[in-house]
């Protein structure tokens, strides 16, 4: 699979029209666009002298939300600067946290606590277990109800992947934007979500798939996938291209300080899922096997499940925030980048 360069520039100018050529990225023109724009330059010199790699001069200056010529940014709130270090990039995650908590706790209470309750309760009412006998013998209709029981759980999960799909984009949205000092109201995070949920379910599951395969070989390969391809949610958002290829490129260029990242992110995502695993299971222990038989089991079950899936949210805030800081200190690794133009890039 071959690597892919960064994405290219964000949209034009609001103020100047683009130049005739189309702008150029880091690797060099674009198929299909002249270059350069004025139809040529003595060869070895160069028309754009004295700006980063990857950042010429647009109609005169940089374009819109570009950092400026020279360098990044030490105290941009949401991009850690190459060689800055753990300890800030947790600073960043922590103060993206700070800023967006109010909008980004009910985005995930709706796409990712209460779909997954609904998830836990369907695979919950469903589990065929309650009907095996002490003798280990399988009574009659069993397959058929497990076969349903593994079809409603697929259907669910497939579903649930779509919502988060939703959560995870509007979320990337607030916290980009609000790092760049941008409104981000909880109705046009939504709205972004949706927008924008359909391509990233299908990279979702693709990743997915790749990831169950790699734990099917073996578990080591399953790790190395998952990690590899951590950031490709993050880079369909902000580049639009080839995530799968880009996350394995940001993975490889940097293999320390990368999987030193996700790893955080992970540790905090398993320790959270075995907590509300743990309170969901002891929690729904003293209504017995099969706990929707009777009415006042079945709603102590929905509030066990409900409740264990409302105090894993902070889980789902850390991995968005922890993901999207990571990326970004990976762009600024490339070339000079800023809140304001992953702003931009995410439409």
């Amino acid at each position: 699979m071959s690597d892919q360069s960064p994405s290219g520039p964000p949209g034009p100018d609001p103020v100047d029209p683009p130049a005739p050529g189309g702008p150029v990225g880091p690797a060099g023109p674009y198929q299909g666009w002249v270059f350069p724009p004025t139809g040529g330059y003595p060869p070895g010199a160069d028309p754009y002298a004295g700006y980063p790699p990857g950042y010429p001069p647009y109609a005169g200056h940089l374009p819109y939300g570009w950092p400026a010529a020279g360098g990044w940014d030490p105290a941009d709130p949401l991009v850690n600067p190459p060689h800055a270090g753990v300890d800030a990039w947790f600073t960043r995650c922590a103060g993206a946290l700070r800023r967006g908590w109010r909008t980004l706790l009910p985005i995930m209470l709706l796409t990712q606590a209460l779909p997954a309750a609904v998830v836990s309760i369907i695979s919950l009412g469903l589990e065929p277990s309650s009907q095996l006998p002490a003798d280990g013998s399988l009574p009659p209709g069993y397959l058929g109800d497990f076969l349903t029981f593994g079809g409603a759980t697929l259907v669910a999960v497939l579903l649930l992947y779509l919502v988060q799909s939703v959560g995870w984009a509007a979320g990337t949205w607030v916290v980009t934007r609000q790092a760049a000092g941008e409104p981000a109201d909880l109705g046009g995070a939504l709205r972004y979500g949706l927008r924008r949920a359909p391509g990233l379910y299908g990279w979702t599951l693709l990743v997915g798939l790749l990831v169950t395969v790699g734990f099917c070989f073996c578990v080591i390969p399953g790790v190395y996938l998952a990690f590899a391809l951590a950031l490709a949610g993050p880079v369909y958002l902000f580049e639009r291209q080839n995530p799968i290829g880009r996350s394995f490129h940001l993975f490889r260029s940097r293999l320390g300080m990368v999987p030193a990242r996700v790893a955080l992110v992970a540790a905090a995502v398993v320790a959270g899922t075995v907590v509300g695993a743990v309170l969901e299971a002891v929690g729904t222990a003293p209504l017995g096997t099969d706990p929707f038989a009777a009415p006042g089991t079945a709603v102590g079950a929905v509030v066990v499940v409900t409740l264990a899936a409302v105090l894993v949210v902070p889980v789902y805030l850390v991995q968005l925030v922890g993901l999207i800081v990571t990326y970004a200190e990976q762009r600024a690794h490339e070339g000079p980048v800023n809140a304001a133009r992953l702003a931009a890039e995410l439409g």
